[in-house]
């Protein structure tokens, strides 16, 4: 980001995300600049908004938490999901959030840490293991995938589904945007 751009952020079972300066030298990739505290489980995902003053966290602990960067401090925490939330993302515009958990639900926030909207009906009968958004402001969506082998498109203005893309043999992982938000790729377990 141009406010650290020689900085990227790691999250970890041991409860903390870690900001790190990248040193680029032959012996070492980089130093642990900063811990971001918080969480009381593992810390499963963390994200930074387009704008590079602020991370967003998700722990097994249920919760999301907004950091902001200069500081370390969380600004934000958000809960709501009844398990482990797995997958974080900022839209485009850093003005909204999604969330996937174990619970099963996607959830679609605002940045002041209130849930717009819990997507329930035709959502993933399994684990939601990744969420993301459309960096395309065009083409409003949020993209998920998760244990039960299925890509799901969702309408970002109302939150229904637009369409189910089957075809994995076993869980799914990852799940990412291209820029142009017209395609999407997924990586599972087959």
């Amino acid at each position: 980001t141009p406010q650290f751009p020689d900085m990227i952020l790691s999250s970890s079972r041991d409860k903390s995300v870690i900001m790190w300066k990248l040193t680029r030298d032959e012996t070492n990739y980089g130093v642990p600049q900063r811990p971001l505290c918080g969480h009381s489980h593992f810390v499963s995902d963390v994200v930074v908004s387009s704008d590079g003053q602020f991370a967003l966290s998700g722990s097994w602990d249920g919760t999301l938490r907004l950091w902001d960067l200069t500081t370390g401090i969380t600004t934000r925490r958000f809960v709501g999901h009844t398990k482990d939330v797995l997958s974080v993302a900022f839209s485009a515009d850093n003005r909204q959030i999604v969330s996937g958990s174990r619970d099963k639900t996607i959830k679609l926030w605002n940045t002041l840490g209130v849930c717009k909207y819990t997507v329930q009906e035709e959502s993933h009968s399994e684990w939601v293991s990744c969420v993301r958004f459309s960096p395309n402001s065009n083409n409003p969506i949020i993209v998920s995938c998760g244990w039960d082998k299925t890509v799901k498109v969702w309408n970002l203005a109302n939150c229904k589904l637009k369409t189910n893309h089957i075809g994995h043999s076993g869980y799914l992982n990852t799940v990412t945007v291209s820029p142009d938000g017209s395609l999407c790729a997924s990586g599972g377990k087959d």
